[in-house]
Parts: C-alpha cells; structure tokens; sequence
C-alpha cells in the first residue's frame, strides 16, 4: 500500500525556507526516501506494511543547520481490505508482439523499452491512483478507502534499491495476457476507431473484454474489475495518430474494463523514487517518435501527467463514474501531476511557467459525485462498513400539493439534476454528509419539490423548461426520472371511487413485453372501510406470475392479471385478521415483467415468494407515509 502525505514545514507565510524530508520507515520495511520542500510545503509518498507503521520524517535545509532539531514522528495503521474484489491489472499484448514499447532512443539503447520496464511503470502508475484516489476521499470526509489491487508476493519494484538486494514484497500482480490479433491488426482496429464510439461498438474494446475474458475463466455470475494497458500502442507521427490506442471505459455486469494505450508509458515512473523526476522532467518530446496527441504532451512530464490521469478517467467510468463538470472526469486530469509535486515547471501546453507553489485548491480531483459512487461501490468497502442492504427497490411518488416522495428500503443516497437535456449533472441532492457517509444514516424516505430542485441548479438553468432526476440508493440502484412535469401530470394520478386521490409509484415491468396489457385495479378495501380482506391468492408457474386474486370476508373477489391455464401452482396467504393483520404491500422480483411476489404485512415481514425467487431485481413495493 502507498499513501500520499503532505504538511508545511515552520511558517510557511513569514519564512518559507526550501530544503528536503527524507523519510524513514522505523520498522526498516523499506528503504529511506527525499521528497523536495518548496515554500516550507513538502509532499510525500509512504509505503505501508500491513499493520502499524511508525515513521519519522527528518527535514533538512542549507538555511536551517541544525537538522536534528526538525524531526517528526507519526504513526500510521494499515489493515489490508482482502474482503473487497480487486481491481485487476493487465498488460495487453498482440499475439505476435515483442514486448516493446514507444521509448526515446537514447532510452531503448538502455534496454529500457522492455517488457519488464512496462511491468514497473504500469504498477507504479496504477499506486498513484490509489494513492491519489485515497487521498480525495479523505477529503470529502469518507476515510482513506481506495480500490485495492491483486497482490503477489514477488521482486519488490517500489524501491529502485529492490532489484539489488534482491528485496521480496507483497505488490501488485500485473497479468500479461495475450489476444488473439497480431499487432498490426491491433493497431490497424485502434486506427479506425471514433474517439465518441461506445464501447459496445468499440472493436478494440471488444478484442481486449474477449482476450481478458478467456484468461480469467469467469465463472457465471462473477463479477471481474479490470484495466489494461495496450502495450503495442504505436505513434504514427505521419499522420500524427496513435494506432492501437483507445482510451475506454465501461461498467458491465460481467467485467467492468478499462483500456488505455503505452504510448506515453516511456515518461512514468518505475518507483517511488522516479516520482518527483517524472513529473519535473522538461525533456521535449520529439514528435518524430514519440506520441503528442492533442499537443499536450509537449514534454516528458506533461506526458506522464496526461496518460497516467487519463487513463485514470477511464477507470472512473469503468466504476459507473460519468462526465462531470470538474475534477478527473471532466479531463481536468492535466494537472494530475500536482498532486504529486509541490511545485510545475515550465507547461509547453499553455506556454507559462508551471506554479511556484502547487496546493491543495491547485490541484485536480475526483468530483463530489464521483467520491459519493465510490464510498458506496463494493470495491471500496471497510471493515467498518455496516452490511451493504440487499433489498435494491427505489420507488418515486407523486403526492399533493406539488411534493414527490422517495422510497428506498437502501436509503438515499444522492440525487443528480439534469436541466433541458444536459449530460451532465450540474447540481445534485447529496444525503451522505453523516460520519464518513455511515449508509445506516441515509433517509429511507425523503420528500422534495420542484421547487427544491430548481433552487440546487444555477441561476441560468433555473427556467429550465424539462428536468430529469437520476436518483440513487446505497446500494447504488438508480432510478430515473426522465421529465419531472410528466411525473406530476394527470397522468400520475388515479380518481378513486370515494372522490379520494391516488398516486402512481414507477411501474414495476414493462407493459411493451410481447403480450402483456396496462392494467389498473383499485383494492376495495383502501377506499370502503367494511371490506375486510381475508386471503390473497396468486397464480404462478416456477419462473413467472399469472394474476393475484383478492378474497374478502363477504366472499367478493378481485383479480389483477389472468388466470393462465399454463400456470402450474397455486399459493394462498390467509392474513391473520382476528389479530389486526393487514396487507401493506409487495415484495416483486421483476426484469421486463413481473417473476416473483411475495406478501408483505404489517406484521413486518415477507411471506414467502411465489414464482421466481431470484430473477431480476428486489423491489420492496410499500406505499410512503403520509
């Protein structure tokens, strides 16, 4: 594990001074390292062993002689998260490939163009988004919680020292798997790629899902979280294109994958140590071999900071993240080496000198948006989390006097707000501002006006003719909404025979499945107060509902859907009448039509499914307290 520190060194206002940190692991789990000081302002990488880490950090400065009077001591806990699924690492190659990369020359005559310097980089690459990203939800007050990566005990690469002492460490696996293209088809599919093609039709995509598909042996219903690095990535400094590249994410419910080209791996680094170096170096890159795609990768360390941030980007999509306004997502990840250094150098993109100073407001992010997603995704879990809630319903009511109602057996988690067709959220609800986002604390109902949301969007969207809600839970089901108005509408409400109104929740199914009809049917016991409702019977065949028939103490019935001569079983509930127990909603299983009911009371409890028990998604359906 590696983290990312930061601090000030005196009085960073009166008398910044420049010097270096050395730090010092007390525990000898690995070696000494110096990270600059500008303007008394330092940041540093720390490497962790599991368990607690005791670390003393020793300043020191041309200025200030006295180095033994500037030391500091911390302590730092680590506790691996083996329970959460890894993010899995993977270097993509054509089937024919030699294992080279695009690398300077005067790099490659060094060997270092090799399969085994692709390994180095690409995990060191992939511990600065874990560090990064840790770093960014301890910032919206979530703990330092991070995706995790497969580990193998193995030759430590973190230190440069390792190789030679030959030193062993717990560190990232990265898979080497190989697809069945050679690496001119390879290029030749990234060549003729859109960059707005979706990843369905991405055939690059498509090759590299299918190639890490048959490595993994997926076994049914498991869920994989991968990002790959296409490894025979080439610059065509002809037509100033790279071929075999595709920056692409997406999250699926098989393998949720990332993939991104090497033709800017040559300027990451290989360690902890190669970090600062990295992003400093102001080497010009010559666009005779090396990629500048978009002219933002003018020098070396514009290069590492685009790539590496960039295919940060897509592994946010590939854990749900969408565009967004600010941060990583909104490709603000040029700045990503500021996270990293305390100051820029000179910046051939925008032709300025970098900042003299690189603080924390100076620096990119993970949006608010993105930071909630991932407190709630199963890959960042803590042992401290209380059990994700299975129950994965979401309902939405419209009610009177213009209010809407949310249900969520989860909680709510957060709300995103899209005015006149935008695609991205400009203003949002966000319920997990609690203890670390403790998902126990979420409301499980929640009442919001249009009003309410026009008043989150700014000042220029507020007139807004259509807005459409995204609404997730804790457990990150989401609903949607796709025009408020229409919800509100006549449309949403049903004239009940006692001059009452009632209110529709989102549909359960679709009424589009071949052979199925709308149908409404209002209970005669929710609205005349002599009916007494004594069974439900329901009518089913293992994988599917027929119809429900409703009994009444004056031997009166009801029925929703038909009586389909295919179907196999009949199950009845009996309610409890003699003690007061009354039906109070459903629990559905439902895809594209409805497989599974059971029986809710309010005695507090399901009363068994009938049909299918498993397919599709749970939906608690309970109507809102008034």
């Amino acid at each position: 594990m590696v983290i990312l520190i930061y601090g000030q060194i005196g009085d960073a206002r009166s008398a910044p001074v420049d010097g270096m940190v050395i730090i010092n692991l007390l525990n000898d789990s690995f070696p000494p390292t110096t990270w600059p000081v500008r303007g008394s302002h330092f940041k540093a990488l720390l490497h962790l062993a599991p368990g607690p880490n005791k670390v003393r950090l020793d300043f020191f400065s041309q200025k200030v002689p006295n180095a033994t009077a500037h030391q500091s001591t911390i302590s730092v806990n680590y506790l691996p998260m083996i329970n959460c699924p890894p993010l899995h690492l993977v270097i993509l190659l054509g089937k024919d490939s030699n294992g080279q990369f695009d690398t300077p020359s005067e790099k490659a005559l060094k060997g270092e163009d090799s399969l085994d310097v692709a390994i180095r980089k690409f995990r060191m690459a992939a511990y600065l988004w874990q560090a990064f990203t840790q770093e960014q939800m301890f910032r919206n007050n979530f703990a330092r919680r991070s995706f995790r990566f497969e580990e193998e005990w193995q030759t430590g690469t973190l230190s440069s020292r390792d190789a030679a002492s030959n030193q062993m460490r717990n560190e990232a696996k990265i898979h080497l798997v190989r697809c069945d293209k050679t690496v001119d088809e390879l290029r030749k599919l990234g060549a003729e790629q859109r960059p707005d093609t979706p990843p369905s039709e991405n055939e690059l995509f498509k090759v590299a899902k299918e190639a890490i598909s048959q490595y993994f042996m997926r076994k049914r219903d498991q869920k994989f979280y991968v990002t790959a690095l296409i490894l025979d990535s080439h610059w065509n400094s002809d037509i100033r294109s790279v071929a075999g590249h595709a920056a692409v994410g997406f999250a699926d419910d098989d393998i949720s994958l990332a993939i991104f080209g090497s033709h800017g791996l040559h300027s990451y680094p290989s360690c902890i140590e190669e970090v600062v170096p990295a992003f400093t170096d102001c080497t010009r890159t010559n666009t005779n071999l090396l990629a500048n795609p978009n002219n933002e990768c003018g020098s070396y360390w514009e290069m590492a900071s685009a790539n590496i941030g960039a295919h940060l980007r897509e592994i946010g999509r590939l854990f749900g993240c969408d565009g967004r306004e600010s941060g990583i997502m909104s490709r603000d990840y040029l700045r990503f080496n500021r996270s990293f250094t305390s100051w820029e150098p000179f910046c051939t993109r925008t032709k300025e000198q970098g900042l003299r100073l690189c603080l924390a407001q100076d620096e990119t992010n993970w949006h608010r948006l993105d930071a909630l997603r991932f407190r709630l995704h199963p890959c960042f879990r803590h042992p401290s989390d209380p059990p994700a809630c299975p129950n994965r319903s979401l309902h939405v009511w419209p009610v009177d006097a213009g209010k809407i109602v949310l249900t969520s057996m989860a909680g709510i988690a957060f709300i995103e707000i899209f005015a006149d067709g935008d695609e991205i959220c400009t203003a949002y609800f966000d319920y997990m501002n609690g203890d670390l986002g403790n998902s126990n604390g979420m409301p499980k109902q929640i009442t919001i006006t249009e009003d309410g949301i026009r008043a989150r969007l700014p000042d220029n969207r507020r007139k807004a003719t259509r807005l459409k809600l995204v609404i997730f839970s804790s457990s990150l089901h989401s609903h949607i909404v796709e025009d408020l108005s229409r919800l509100k509408s006549k449309d949403s409400l049903v004239k009940l025979s006692n001059n009452q109104v009632g209110y529709r929740s989102n549909m359960l199914g679709t009424h589009s499945f071949p052979g199925s009809v709308s149908e409404d049917l209002i209970l005669d016991f929710a609205v005349i107060q002599t009916k007494l409702l004594t069974s439900l019977k329901v009518y089913h065949d293992p994988f599917s509902i027929s119809g429900i028939e409703f009994c009444y103490e004056d031997a009166t019935t009801q029925f929703f859907g038909n009586r389909d001569p295919q179907s196999t079983n009949t199950s009845e509930y009996v309610l409890d009448t003699r003690k007061g127990e009354l039906l109070t909603g459903f629990y559905v299983r439902a895809t594209q039509k409805v497989e599974g009911i059971g029986v809710i009371t309010n005695m507090g409890k399901i009363n068994g499914v009938c049909g299918n028990a498993t397919a599709g998604i749970g939906h608690t359906l309970i109507a809102p307290r008034a």
